[in-house]
């Protein structure tokens, strides 16, 4: 475990705390992911979202059928075209989620020590003494004095929409509970978390099947979240799902950590998936409370070192009905960023939550002061000491350009790629300046049409903290064997320019393939 690399860079001036902040036009390096809903789902909420600062816009199955998330989506791109912001799109699966279901949303009060029935008989109405779910096998599964959680979302354990129930006795197919705090269920769906037990059930389901191969192909989703994911083995089932639908195949898969099954298997999930959400809800409670910060400074170094992206749920939980985090949700979230996170998930606080842009703006605002104080120093040694050597020749490359952007105060590096995976390397370093990824289209053909890659890649790196895509004119490769690349190399400086990044007399480092060579160069820009 490593401690040590928390320490801020160099001790700060206790007024300097004091001076205000100076807006840029990107809020922070971290990014933000933003679960669009009821409350976040119209051009209007989804522009000023986007302005804000969120960079994926998140889809929650869990709600809502297909026609609703495709209005939602359409009005997203909307919203694209008219702010020129890039975003991208996650879709979140429902996976073995246990649910307890209010067909008639009636508002149901549970009293503390008084006892309740949870069924699997679907057709019985919902009430203070029965809560029928979706899942037949809980019966099997828990026995007496396990501990289940109800709430509407996720369980936070700090309000009264949310109840800790004792298991007491099985009968049947019913699981008789004792209610260990008084609360009140409203809505129509509310999750359902056995603490520390195995659900039998599989971790793509029929219907997260049928929602990726239709809605999912149909608006070619950058990333998928693969909930509840327990073993290496549901990611590679996953893939090769994803790999049976045409242009999925890119579809990146972000493996969603949320029992303790996920978490013994971190290190193999960690090997085959292209990122990591750390799902604190269900985990916080899987897990003693003094143990989640362990796992979350634990599971983002590792991911680090991978180069793989960390993404942290669950920060500003109060935000949903109030428009100011607590002192201890402020903290948490520059705590993550000072631990490494790549990027903050918000859940409830954009799909339902009163104040989604406030949210946004704030969690930014948060972001960009803890970036300020960021050990970059120490991480970059610590991440070379962890590669070794030799380095691979794309490592070598990634790392020299970090460090020769810090030598000589580049304002910002630019990175030519196709793929997108040399500009992620660079990203992987931390570098304080911002990375311009330049992502080059290829031609790619699959024998009846041809089509141009690229729009996947860059809009993938989205949720890399510190890598800022750029999809540039098809015409320009990435591999350069003469002058001519100049011109794309400006589209990229003027760019950078524009966005006030780049300044008269500014250095940037510039990252890119001449020939069958990687060329690492400094350009000091004139007036």
């Amino acid at each position: 475990m490593h401690s040590n690399h928390l320490l801020l860079e160099e001790p700060i001036r206790m007024a300097s705390i004091l001076e205000p902040s100076k807006s840029s036009f990107f809020p922070a390096m971290a990014k933000i992911v933003g679960t669009l809903g009821p409350r976040s789902r119209s051009v209007e909420v989804i522009s000023a979202c986007l302005k804000a600062g969120m960079s994926v816009a998140r889809f929650d199955f869990s709600l809502g059928d297909a026609a609703y998330h495709q209005e939602t989506l359409e009005n997203l791109r909307t919203a694209i075209k008219s702010t020129k912001k890039l975003c991208a799109v996650m879709l979140d699966t429902v996976g073995p989620e246990l649910q307890v279901v209010n067909k008639k949303e009636t508002t149901i009060t549970l009293k503390e020590d008084d006892k309740v029935i949870l069924t699997p008989d679907e057709g019985q109405e919902a009430s203070s003494e029965i809560l029928p779910i979706n899942f037949a096998g809980l019966a099997k599964a828990v026995k007496k004095g396990d501990t289940i959680f109800i709430g509407h979302y996720l369980f936070t354990g700090s309000e009264t929409t949310s109840v800790w129930l004792e298991v007491d006795e099985v009968k049947g197919n019913d699981v008789v509970c004792v209610i260990k705090n008084s609360a009140t269920l409203a809505g129509s769906l509310f999750t359902l978390h056995a603490s520390q037990i195995r659900i039998d059930l599989p971790t793509l389901s029929d219907k997260d099947k049928q929602v990726i191969s239709s809605w999912g192909v149909k608006n070619k989703i950058d990333f998928l979240s693969l909930s509840y994911t327990r073993h290496a083995e549901d990611v590679r089932q996953t893939r090769e799902f994803l790999s049976k639908h045409g242009d999925l195949s890119q579809t990146q898969i972000f493996a969603k950590i949320e029992n303790v099954e996920g978490l013994t298997h971190f290190d193999e999930i960690l090997q085959e998936a292209d990122g990591i959400i750390l799902s604190r809800g269900n985990l916080g409670i899987d897990l003693p409370p003094e143990k989640v910060f362990l796992f979350q400074k634990s599971a983002v170094y590792k991911c680090n070192m991978a180069g793989k992206p960390a993404v942290v749920t669950r920060v500003v939980d109060s935000m949903t009905d109030n428009l100011r985090p607590t002192r201890a949700e402020a903290t948490d979230v520059a705590n993550a960023v000072l631990d490494g996170c790549d990027a903050i998930l918000l859940g409830a606080e954009t799909l339902r939550g009163l104040y989604p842009v406030e949210t946004i703006s704030t969690v930014g605002k948060i972001c960009s002061e803890a970036e300020k104080v960021f050990n970059q120093d120490q991480y970059f040694k610590r991440t070379v000491k962890f590669v070794g050597e030799p380095m691979s020749h794309l490592e070598a490359i990634a790392s020299s350009a970090v460090r020769a952007a810090l030598k000589v105060k580049a304002s910002v590096i630019i990175c030519f790629t196709s793929s997108g995976r040399a500009a992620r390397l660079i990203a992987k370093y931390r570098p304080t300046m911002p990375v311009l990824s330049v992502v080059i289209p290829r031609l790619k053909t699959n024998q009846l049409k041809w089509s141009f890659s690229g729009a996947f890649e860059a809009r993938q790196s989205l949720i890399v903290r510190g890598l800022f895509p750029l999809l540039a004119d098809p015409r320009h490769p990435a591999e350069s064997t003469s002058a001519t690349n100049e011109s794309i190399l400006k589209v990229a400086l003027d760019h950078g320019k524009a966005s006030g990044v780049i300044k008269s007399h500014d250095r940037v480092v510039v990252c890119q393939k001449v020939g069958d060579a990687s060329v690492v160069k400094i350009i000091e820009l004139e007036d």
